[in-house]
């Protein structure tokens, strides 16, 4: 199921660990919006979970940045140093479904840890934690890359995101996407909302987790602020956990396929 592109997705890790820690989570190897032929998307085409405890998630898992520890508590996700972002990419794709991530967030001023849908042409849904907040947790999205507007966040409470375990899930169709806590739902983002659909999220996307630092110095002011402050990474480690993971890929084929520019769902061609 993964070969057909597993030398593209090679080299493109090489790109990504190379790219700032941000840009190591939200990046794209080819995008169909900017190029004539992009590789075919392999495709989950059914449904999963995985235990984070045990090392054998990387068959399907690829570390893009960092190294990931696997202990009784899940998967550890640590920061020792600056420039540390461990970060785990899926190699299937997902065309709508649902991605459910028990896990807890990393405590530390700017450190964020993140949960990241990613497709090609960079349509995004997200949720973050941010280390110094031990009471609510992000939600955002984004599609096709557009970061003119930065009126997508939404903030929701939490019962210590940076000490216990919560289930954090994402229901993702054609029509909407929902965001659920503790199977709570908490936020939900219809189609016709996102500048009238161009803006949603709607093409084949990577599961990506990960934990780095907003408050590096390196980053713009902005960045740092939203993040909570500068990190003083003498203060680490700083260590997000992740105790399982569960996916549900709603198409059934073996891959995904663009067959124009218009990043419209209706685009996308399932191959069996």
């Amino acid at each position: 199921m993964m070969s057909s592109s597993s030398s593209f997705f090679s080299v493109a890790l090489l790109l990504a660990a190379a790219l700032s820690p941000a840009a190591a989570q939200t990046w794209t190897p080819c995008n169909p919006m900017n190029v004539t032929t992009c590789p075919d998307d392999p495709a989950l085409g059914t449904n999963y979970t995985w235990d984070f405890s045990q090392a054998s998630i990387n068959n399907v898992w690829n570390t893009t940045s960092g190294t990931i520890g696997h202990t009784s508590n899940g998967g550890e996700f640590t920061i020792n140093k600056r420039f540390d972002s461990p970060t785990i990419q899926s190699e299937f794709y997902i065309f709508f479904g649902v991605v459910e991530v028990h896990m807890r967030g990393a405590t530390g001023q700017g450190i964020i840890s993140s949960i990241v849908l990613e497709s090609d042409d960079l349509d995004e849904v997200d949720w973050e934690m941010m280390g110094g907040n031990n009471s609510y947790v992000e939600t955002n999205y984004f599609g096709k890359g557009n970061t003119t507007l930065y009126n997508r966040a939404i903030y929701y409470p939490v019962d210590s995101p940076l000490d216990t375990f919560h289930n954090y899930t994402t229901h993702w169709t054609s029509e909407k996407i929902d965001w659920y806590i503790d199977s709570e739902l908490v936020r939900t983002l219809n189609y016709a909302d996102a500048d009238g659909g161009y803006n949603f999220p709607q093409t084949p996307m990577t599961v990506r987790i990960g934990i780095w630092a907003g408050g590096d110095p390196g980053n713009s002011n902005g960045t740092i602020e939203w993040a909570g402050g500068l990190t003083n990474f003498s203060n680490g480690p700083y260590t997000m956990y992740v105790q399982n993971v569960s996916v549900t890929d709603y198409s059934t084929g073996s891959a995904y396929q663009y067959s124009d520019k218009s990043g419209s769902w209706q685009s996308i061609k399932t191959i069996a």
